[in-house]
């Protein structure tokens, strides 16, 4: 899979050559390529942003520098555009799944109040929000996407089982989880969990992400009964 990543923060993405990412970028398990965005401004002083028309607080980012740096990055239109955007639809699981699938994403990061509405309507395939929040800017949220959508690709995690048991691949929360030593501070470790009845450990953990879920996130058991 291939990765574009389209922003006037570059240097935000530094964080990529860290960890796993780091590692399967590394061996080529697949790509991210950062685009600079104020470098396909045509601006003497290479600007990507002006005043709104109406008025109002901040600025929005103008549609030439990115609708020029959309179209020069994929000029054959192979890549899924998405702009990272608190009005998109809301990253889930399900969502990450479907990424999955696609060969090559490219993930628009708009800053200040947001970008002109005419690139969406000229550019982009696709809005996504990763929370009811807002932030600075979708470096972030591209960030999370990213990372998402990558421990789905073939090698970047050690085991296949690390995406089919986790929080949300099903509607329950993930159970807890637990290492050596066997006791710490007076906290020992379930008896169920070292008894080597792979039966029992199946029943147990089941049982815990069904309590967890009840406790922390009923919602997601709502979602079984529609």
């Amino acid at each position: 899979m291939n990765f574009d990543i389209l922003t006037i923060f570059p240097e935000y993405f530094d964080v990529l050559k860290s960890g796993l990412i780091g590692k399967a970028i590394e061996s080529g398990k697949f790509s991210v390529n950062i685009v600079n965005i104020r470098d396909f401004s045509q601006d003497k002083h290479f600007k990507t942003d002006d005043t709104p028309y109406g008025g109002g607080a901040g600025m929005v980012m103008t549609p030439d520098p990115l609708v020029r740096a959309i179209e020069g990055t994929d000029p054959n239109h192979n890549a899924k555009r998405i702009y990272l955007s608190p009005k998109g639809r809301t990253l889930n699981q399900k969502v990450v799944q479907e990424l999955a699938k696609e060969e090559r994403l490219m993930f628009v990061c708009g800053n200040y109040e947001g970008i002109d509405e005419r690139v969406i309507e000229l550019c982009i395939d696709d809005e996504i929000s990763i929370g009811d929040y807002v932030l600075t800017g979708g470096e972030l949220a591209s960030l999370v996407c990213l990372n998402a959508v990558a421990r789905y690709i073939d090698g970047v995690l050690h085991s296949s089982e690390s995406t089919s048991e986790e929080s949300f691949s099903t509607n329950l929360l993930e159970y807890p989880q637990y290492t050596r030593p066997a006791e710490y501070r007076g906290l020992k470790v379930p008896e169920v969990l070292l008894n080597g009845n792979h039966k029992e450990i199946a029943k147990w953990r089941y049982e815990k992400s069904l309590e967890i879920t009840k406790e922390r996130r009923p919602d997601l058991l709502d979602k079984d009964e529609k």
